[in-house]
């Protein structure tokens, strides 16, 4: 039943077949042609890339224009550790339990009861054991190995992540003592300077996750995106100024980044540096919000 429902979803939408056949590698599209398809079945509007104006489409541009070997280390979950330690200092990165190739070469009797799994080349793709006794380890190594086979260049065209080295990083589990689950608080900066703070919280929720936005000052933007809920009480974290300024450093002399960190036990830590998120396929709500953060990014000539 379900083979016979995706048969007629594709039946009725031919370029996502396009799509999936490029994604297993059986066709090759161009990567502009790539993502006007996607961005016409993702937005549904024509992707305006010789004048782009909005964010979403600044940032399709960006993924054909703006490639620099240097991105590819800032996108490696592992290397880009050892890039951000030498900017803003080791006290800002979360602790590397180790780093593999292959599942098979995990220790687990060598770690800690609790730890967080991730791939180094891709994105989203996070395992928490917060107890040895209650881990999955079948699901995990499942859904791990899985992550390895994929290319994440190839779903989005975010060139940076290329060529990244598929490995398994295992970081140190990170617990606020006052806080019963970390708020992600993702900077999104433009040439140097942070303008917009989005916060994301309840992550793990069985509803769907809070995205909150704030201006730099903490006055929040009435700004709804990919339908998620919002949180208007959060307050400002002690360490906002402290992020900021870690985030211009990060940011400097690109013309865009979103900086992500955590606060924990009143001390920030790194969290991932993000070029194109949601692959720019965002869903604002108002929409005139996409060609606001979209006027805030000055494209290289």
């Amino acid at each position: 039943m379900v083979m016979l429902e995706r048969i007629l979803f594709y039946i009725k939408h031919p370029k996502d077949i396009l799509l999936k056949l490029d994604n297993l590698r059986i066709i090759k599209i161009p990567d502009k042609t790539y993502l006007k398809i996607k961005y016409k079945l993702k937005i549904g509007k024509k992707l305006d890339i010789e004048n782009p104006k909005t964010f979403n489409e600044k940032l399709q541009w960006l993924k054909l224009h703006d490639r620099k070997d240097i991105y590819t280390t800032m996108v490696d979950k592992y290397e880009v550790k050892k890039y951000v330690a030498n900017i803003i200092g080791e006290e800002y990165i979360i602790p590397t339990l180790g780093i593999y190739e292959k599942w098979e070469e995990i220790d687990f009797d060598k770690l800690p009861n609790q730890f967080v799994i991730k791939c180094t080349h891709d994105s989203g793709g996070v395992i928490i054991c917060k107890d040895k006794n209650d881990f999955n380890m079948k699901k995990a190594k499942k859904k791990i190995c899985k992550l390895l086979g994929h290319n994440y260049f190839y779903y989005g065209r975010e060139w940076p992540y290329k060529n990244v080295k598929p490995r398994i990083i295992i970081e140190k589990y990170m617990e606020d003592k006052y806080k019963k689950e970390l708020k992600d608080y993702k900077l999104f900066c433009f040439n140097g300077k942070t303008e917009i703070i989005l916060v994301c919280s309840e992550r793990f929720s069985s509803d769907n996750m809070c995205k909150t936005w704030f201006d730099k000052e903490w006055n929040i933007l009435h700004i709804i995106e990919n339908n998620h809920r919002v949180d208007s009480s959060i307050k400002r974290p002690k360490k906002l100024d402290e992020m900021i300024e870690k985030a211009n450093i990060l940011s400097k002399k690109i013309p865009f980044i979103r900086v992500d960190f955590y606060e924990i036990n009143e001390k920030i830590y790194f969290g991932e540096l993000t070029f194109f998120p949601s692959s720019g396929f965002e869903k604002f709500e108002p929409q005139e919000w996409n060609r606001k953060f979209g006027d805030m990014i000055e494209l290289p000539k």
